[in-house]
């Protein structure tokens, strides 16, 4: 199948890696030029600006737009959308805001464009893993792109499905779901980065007590010094704490045990901001989404173990450099 896809950054270009080892054809667009003629190398069709892109598609159209949410993806949307035609389809892959996807795709309706909003997980890891994606928007044109979506997502990856859908599966297992019209795809993938809040901010809590069990204020019966690269790696095994962002922690710890390459400052990049706003919309108690939110604010002003265990996991699976990260 044929896409377009404007921005070969981290997840776009990645993407584009992906669909092409899959047997599909894209034609890119970047900012750079020289990003450009890097994946015209790899056998992607290079274009050098939006109308170029477009006019290098079969009707109907896909394109998919991986640029960073806001101000930005507005203007790649608003320019796309006066350069397709009725029966093509826009896709926004970023971490935009749902209210946002609904007003887009009302406007593009209007011309007779499909627009479609995936939430897309898999951070820099989704060449070889695939990417979780969130599906929203009309429901045919999802169905028209489902190969798109088959080749990307990450398939069965040998997790069986749970017993209790025996057939009823669909394509959840698969990895990527139609989760409903304009803005559902991002209002799950906002919800979905919220949790990823909290379950990042309880492994760096949990694992800051644990460093801390070996200060001299304590008892020195009550003192241990723990090897927290050992612990993450045993509670990868047979644990109900396991999980991929266990695995990364794993990972940064035994690549440096107290994490003197991070700073602990931790970004936040809107979802969750928007969980909590959503929450309050809806009178939804959120304390632990909310808690790791706030988190992330302090630790712009004070560093502690916890808040640089956040920063190596944030970068193990986004690959985020943190402000001020050391070299």
């Amino acid at each position: 199948m044929q896409l377009g896809m404007v921005g070969l950054g981290r997840m776009g270009g990645n993407m584009v890696r992906r669909l092409m080892a899959g047997g599909h054809q894209c034609v890119v667009f970047d900012n750079n030029p020289e990003t450009i003629k890097q994946f015209a190398l790899l056998g992607a069709t290079g274009s050098d600006s939006l109308a170029a892109l477009v006019t290098q598609l079969s009707a109907p159209r896909a394109v998919w737009v991986m640029v960073p949410a806001g101000p930005i993806t507005e203007t790649v949307v608003a320019d796309l959308g006066n350069l397709l035609e009725r029966g093509d389809m826009l896709i926004d892959g970023g971490n935009s805001f749902f209210k946002d996807d609904i007003r887009r795709s009302e406007m593009l309706a209007q011309s007779g464009i499909h627009y479609l909003d995936v939430g897309t997980s898999g951070g820099v890891w989704g060449a070889d893993r695939g990417y979780c994606l969130m599906i929203g928007g009309p429901e045919s044109a999802a169905k028209h792109l489902d190969p798109i979506f088959r080749t990307l997502a990450p398939g069965r990856s040998g997790i069986e499905p749970s017993k209790e859908r025996a057939g009823r599966a669909g394509t959840a297992e698969e990895g990527y779901l139609y989760c409903g019209p304009s803005g559902a795809g991002h209002f799950v993938k906002m919800i979905h980065n919220g949790i990823e809040y909290g379950l990042m901010q309880a492994y760096a809590e949990g694992f800051d007590i644990m460093k801390c069990a070996a200060q001299e204020s304590l008892p020195a019966s009550q003192r241990y010094n723990l090897n927290l690269a050992d612990i993450a790696e045993l509670w990868r095994r047979g644990s109900v704490v396991s999980s991929w962002l266990l695995d990364l922690t794993a990972m940064a710890l035994a690549e440096n045990a107290d994490l003197s390459n991070f700073t602990g400052t931790v970004a936040d990049s809107g979802e969750g901001r928007w969980t909590i706003q959503t929450a309050l919309e809806e009178a939804v108690p959120a304390e632990v989404l909310s808690a790791a939110l706030f988190t992330r604010f302090r630790s712009r002003q004070e560093h502690t173990f916890a808040e640089k265990l956040l920063s190596a996991m944030r970068s193990k699976f986004g690959g985020h450099v943190e402000p001020g990260a050391k070299k």
